[in-house]
């Protein structure tokens, strides 16, 4: 039994994260991350898995809400 589409991007989506969580650098980290949260909101989509799709999201958003912050900072310095 051969692996599908699907079942591709859940594990995609969770290299992305697990490789992140090895990230020194916070923005690699987040960039990465958020990746990864994207990928399982896409999967947890096409699942139709709403707790799936909701908290990766939501994480997603998180890490693009401190991604612009640290930008905004970093111009500012």
């Amino acid at each position: 039994m051969g692996i599908n589409g699907i079942e591709l991007l859940g594990y995609a989506a969770s290299i992305m994260v697990a490789l992140s969580l090895t990230m020194k650098d916070i923005i690699k980290l987040r960039v990465l991350n958020f990746i990864g949260c994207t990928l399982f909101t896409g999967y947890g989509l096409m699942i139709d898995s709403m707790p799936v799709v909701l908290t990766n999201g939501f994480i997603a958003c998180v890490n693009v809400y401190f991604l612009l912050k640290m930008r905004r900072e970093n111009r500012h310095h």
